[in-house]
């Protein structure tokens, strides 16, 4: 990763970033490892009721992912409810350009910074689809752990596939946060 992170930030994503959300996230192979929510092709119109709908978030939970000044991603979190009030739920998603360059898992720790000490959550956790090893590779390196195998958990293209589920708590961040210095 070397020194990418120090030209990592999250911002607040605005209406003039819907072109560039746009053309970024209209790609098959993001959308082959995104829930069926999010609309493929995506287009203009659904970045910005994306960014409409993440202006309403309060606390803000969903941001823009930037690398050296330009958008290249987004990445949040979905906090949980009842019982799991102290948890949260990480998603993210780059533009192809931006891959391989350890973006990803300087914004997985920016939000986990955030999550842990801003929103005072306990845990976060992610879900993968198994066969995304970019994405599993992102999360072990940040410090999550595989937590379990959910077998035939999603439908995905018209085929059943396994579903991956890492987690991390903020002493286990904290831990591996020092060992990395």
């Amino acid at each position: 990763m070397s020194n990418t992170h120090q030209f990592v930030k999250l911002r607040k994503l605005f209406p003039e970033d819907a072109a560039q959300v746009a053309a970024l996230c209209n790609n098959k192979k993001i959308w082959d490892c995104l829930r069926d929510h999010v609309p493929y092709p995506y287009n203009e119109s659904d970045a910005m009721g994306f960014i409409e709908d993440c202006a309403a978030d309060d606390p803000q939970v969903r941001f823009g992912v930037e690398y050296e000044g330009v958008l290249c991603g987004c990445i949040g979190l979905v906090p949980q409810v009842d019982i799991y009030r102290l948890s949260a739920e990480m998603g993210y998603w780059f533009g192809e350009p931006f891959w391989g360059r350890g973006i990803a898992t300087a914004a997985v720790k920016l939000i986990l910074e955030y999550g842990f000490f801003a929103l005072n959550l306990e845990r976060i956790y992610a879900s993968v689809f198994e066969f995304n090893e970019a994405s599993k590779r992102v999360l072990l390196k940040s410090g999550f752990e595989l937590e379990g195998v959910l077998k035939n958990a999603i439908v995905k293209n018209d085929k059943i596939i396994n579903e991956c589920r890492f987690g991390i708590t903020k002493n286990d961040f904290i831990d591996f946060s020092n060992r990395q210095k």
